[in-house]
């Protein structure tokens, strides 16, 4: 097995990467991830391309029959996720509120970072029903 892991493969056929997932509301898809999170969101023939600085693309593409994930689609990093929860809150943005392992506290953030168990979390839905979360890298209180 250690010798099929050092064994080299060649050269990449890839050029890059992006992220994809479905909507079911173009109109309210674009009002959302451009206006309400502020993120350059260009309408497309085929979709919405969202673009951040010094990150790949992702393109949200319509779907009639739209099923919305039960996993996390989209994760945006923050430095202070106290700070970015407040903003996007006053932007009208509801937050999931988790019990259990993964219990959040009244903030809506799960603290991860203080129970040496990940990173400070904390999730909400586009309008299609999309999970997304914010996920603190660096400089917050947390």
């Amino acid at each position: 097995m250690t010798q099929a892991i050092e064994q080299k493969t060649g050269a990449s056929i890839f050029t890059g990467t992006f992220s994809s997932f479905s909507v079911n509301d173009m109109k309210a898809a674009k009002e959302f991830y451009g206006n309400v999170l502020g993120i350059d969101a260009t309408g497309m023939e085929e979709g919405l391309r969202l673009s951040l600085d010094g990150t790949s693309p992702v393109f949200v593409y319509p779907k009639a029959d739209h099923q919305p994930a039960k996993f996390t689609v989209l994760n945006f990093n923050v430095d202070d996720i106290e700070g970015a929860v407040k903003e996007l809150k006053s932007r009208g943005v509801k937050f999931e509120s988790y019990d259990g392992e993964i219990k959040t506290d009244d903030n809506n953030i799960f603290r991860g970072a203080e129970r040496r168990h990940g990173p400070n979390i904390a999730w909400f839905k586009d309008p299609a029903g999309n999970f997304l979360s914010l996920i603190e890298t660096g400089g917050g209180q947390g």
